[in-house]
């Protein structure tokens, strides 16, 4: 049987098990949502603008919006809004679901992703920020 050497186990594989999760900062994630102002809006007053509203997005199926005209291609996605399928999506839009309208390059970095769906994700579908 194998075994690895103590200290193997010390230096490179015991440090990635306890790597915490990264924090998720809402103010960082209020911050970077400025980059989706141009096309979304969220909050009590949220309208649809060139993109759909999104308050109440965590649990919601794409392509649901009321008086928002989406691509076949984004109502036919399946995608339900998660962490995960936020953090799949948001990385490159047009990659996630082919012939969508919307044009952004995405977040690549993880940490800037995390914070800006703790951001989203703290508005129901009224707009008003979750206790």
């Amino acid at each position: 049987m194998f075994r690895l050497p103590a200290c193997l186990f010390a230096v490179v594989i015991a440090p990635a098990l306890l790597a915490p999760a990264l924090a998720q900062d809402i103010e960082a994630g209020e911050k970077s949502f400025r980059k989706c102002t141009p096309c979304h809006s969220i909050g009590p007053d949220a309208a649809n603008k060139l993109g759909p509203v999104l308050n109440g997005l965590d649990g919601r199926k794409s392509g649901t919006i009321e008086n928002y005209n989406y691509t076949e291609a984004n109502k036919n996605s399946g995608i339900v809004w998660n962490d995960k399928s936020f953090a799949d999506y948001i990385t490159d839009p047009r990659a996630a679901i082919p012939n969508t309208k919307m044009i952004f390059a995405g977040i690549k970095n993880e940490k800037e992703r995390g914070d800006l769906w703790a951001y989203i994700k703290q508005f129901d579908k009224d707009g008003k920020v979750k206790n």
